[in-house]
């Protein structure tokens, strides 16, 4: 599920990224999960998105907040 999946891919897995916000990776394999199996929907939790972005910008991997939002924001919301 995205945006979780599309994070945890450019990061380099979900072992990598359990390892980054000190989590198991069964964890993180969560937040690619539907919420009706028991996952995030995608949602990457609020709590390890400083350390995930802060990792990201170390290995040189641009993350904004906006790639952690479910849906892309845009147009006349009025």
């Amino acid at each position: 599920m995205k945006p979780a999946s599309k994070i945890i891919s450019k990061l380099g897995g979900a072992a990598k990224v359990a390892a980054i916000a000190g989590v198991h990776r069964t964890r993180v394999y969560k937040w690619m999960r539907a919420q009706e199996d028991g996952g995030t929907g995608g949602i990457i939790p609020q709590r390890h998105i400083p350390k995930i972005i802060s990792a990201a910008k170390e290995m040189g991997i641009e993350l904004t907040g906006d790639d952690f939002l479910p849906v892309a924001c845009g147009g006349d919301v009025s």
